[in-house]
């Protein structure tokens, strides 16, 4: 009771407006008392209502009444603080669900500050003082607050857990170390503590150096972050100057060619329009003489008619036969020719410089490559949709299905001739160029049926080995002959045992020189891998044995 009623006091003496003692008290004209400093800021903030009102009741004044101190109140707070009023706790100073609370404190308790390991008992501020005091209970172990100090007293013997048994790697008391773990080895738990402590240290040592370590790799990917802004930003920025550059030489040109159109087209039609008036002319004059001659020829006086008819020679010589030759209907058309044979260069121009600048891109790479897909579902992410380019194929091959699928025929194809095409060997190769990460399937039906990778500039005229799939440094094979699977590079031939499907699939990893070959059915089996440097783009291939006859088709196959 008593307490409570210091509490009281205290709330009696206290300000409403900071919720503390009396500082300096005042009392306004409605009785209430609040701090000089705290009424006059309040007041300050109604100065423009021109009205001023009490915190509690709300009764106002007009005008802002003068503060003067309460005298009695400021000497009633000074004998509080002289006898030692305590100020009540507030609610954040009392354990709530989550907190340890104080083992003495009676009533609502407060928070325990420290947990004594060998009381044991958590003590709020007030009531750790003896330990702090007390010459033997300053010997006790004092920690951070614990709910769980009673998981240091022995539940056999009661007592503190002042042992570690390692062999069985628990906490006992010293009771338990000459009983139930007789014999085992036993040790303090300030000793087990020490020697844990150890390792502790070990291990953080480990763990900073490590953090040291990955916070220079963590420094190093922002500094290359950076590196690749600023050195993309600058490509773009450079690629876009020259393919304006590139643009407007275009424009100019399109514009002289145009300009030369325009000025042949004004030359010839000056031509034409001189000789049309010229023509005109002479049908006039023609007109003129025949309408003499016909008046001529109706004279009746036929010594007038022969003085003045001239001679038929005169007449025939006067009137020669056209002499106009038109040439067929071609005009410009020369010109619309070359323009477009000038835009298939650059086409061809450009597809190849594209594919040298995506594999440009493509590089820039300054992590590792990614791990190969370990499912089929892994590898369909990085599917592409393959063509074959009709110009590469050898004249036993008719492609279909929009060039992805391919027969080997009895009959020669009436291809046209073409540099690129293969003109001994059954081969065809993909229009696509291919870099990065890239996967395709080929379905194959019959014997004598082999897939490919090789670069653009192998050799295609002629029987040798510089031509033909897997025999030179230019192109990589994997056969399938006779129920069997064999890989080819350069000549040298590797046995592969693998389990037969009528779809292989093949993965590329440009940037890392990987090339995988798989059987695919119902799971994938790798039948092949090779880990190499590749220097230049490559092109799928599809080939076929010419002793096995015609009928052997492989498709390029739209994956899903």
């Amino acid at each position: 009771m008593a307490q409570k009623g210091v509490q009281l006091d205290r709330e009696s003496f206290s300000c409403s407006i900071c919720l503390d003692l009396l500082k300096d008290p005042v009392t306004i004209p409605c009785g209430h008392s609040y701090c000089r400093n705290c009424i006059k800021g309040f007041w300050d903030g109604e100065d423009q209502k021109g009205i001023h009102s009490c915190p509690q009741c709300r009764k106002t004044f007009t005008p802002r009444p003068v503060l003067e101190k309460s005298t009695m109140l400021a000497d009633l707070v000074e004998q509080l603080k002289k006898t030692g009023l305590q100020a009540a706790p507030a609610d954040h100073c009392y354990a709530g669900a989550e907190d340890v609370a104080c083992d003495v404190c009676s009533g609502r308790k407060l928070k325990a500050i420290k947990s004594c390991l060998t009381c044991p008992a958590s003590y709020c501020e007030n009531h750790l003082q003896p330990h702090y005091d007390v010459a033997p209970l300053k010997k006790h172990k004092l920690v951070e607050p614990s709910k769980n100090l009673q998981e240091n007293i022995c539940s056999l013997h009661d007592e503190v857990k002042k042992m570690f048994c390692r062999t069985d790697q628990k906490s006992i008391c010293y009771l338990c170390s000459v009983e139930e773990h007789k014999g085992h080895d036993t040790v303090s738990a300030a000793a087990e503590r020490t020697e844990r402590q150890r390792e502790l240290e070990g291990s953080r040592q480990q763990i900073q150096q490590r953090v040291q370590d990955r916070e220079k790799d963590v420094k190093l990917l922002q500094q290359e972050v950076e590196a690749i802004n600023l050195s993309a930003d600058k490509t773009v920025e450079h690629s876009e100057k020259i393919f304006t550059e590139l643009i407007r030489l275009l424009q100019k040109r399109s514009s002289e060619v145009k300009q030369q159109i325009r000025s042949q087209q004004e030359t010839e039609v000056s031509r034409v329009k001189e000789l049309q008036e010229k023509l005109e002319q002479e049908i006039t004059e023609l007109k003129r003489k025949d309408a003499e001659l016909q008046q001529l020829s109706h004279t009746e006086d036929h010594t007038q008619f022969l003085q003045n008819c001239p001679s038929v020679s005169a007449l025939r010589e006067s009137t020669p036969s056209s002499s106009i030759k038109i040439r067929p209907l071609r005009h410009f058309e020369a010109v619309t020719a070359a323009v477009s044979e000038l835009r298939e260069k650059l086409q061809d121009i450009l597809r190849e410089e594209w594919t040298n600048i995506s594999l440009r891109v493509s590089e820039v790479d300054v992590l590792l490559s990614q791990p190969e897909p370990e499912s089929r579902a892994g590898f369909l992410k990085y599917s592409c949709e393959i063509t074959l380019d009709p110009n590469t194929a050898n004249r036993r091959l008719l492609l279909s299905e929009g060039n992805r699928k391919v027969t080997f025929m009895k009959q020669l194809q009436s291809y046209s001739d073409h540099p690129d095409r293969f003109t001994e060997y059954s081969q065809v190769l993909s229009r696509e160029s291919l870099t990065g990460r890239c996967y395709w399937e080929v379905k194959m039906r019959g014997l004598g049926v082999g897939v490919a990778v090789a670069y653009k500039n192998i050799s295609r005229a002629g029987d040798g080995n510089e031509c033909r799939f897997g025999r030179n440094d230019k192109s990589w094979a994997l056969d399938y002959l006779l129920d069997s699977y064999s890989f080819w590079y350069n000549s040298m031939e590797t046995s592969i045992s693998g389990p037969e499907s009528s779809r292989v699939g093949v993965y590329l990893d440009h940037r890392a020189g990987i090339l995988s070959f798989y059987s695919v059915s119902g799971t994938m089996t790798l039948l092949h891998r090779v880990q190499t440097t590749f220097t230049q783009p490559l092109c799928a291939g599809l080939w076929f044995w010419n002793i096995f006859g015609s009928g052997a088709t492989a498709e390029l196959c739209k994956v899903e």
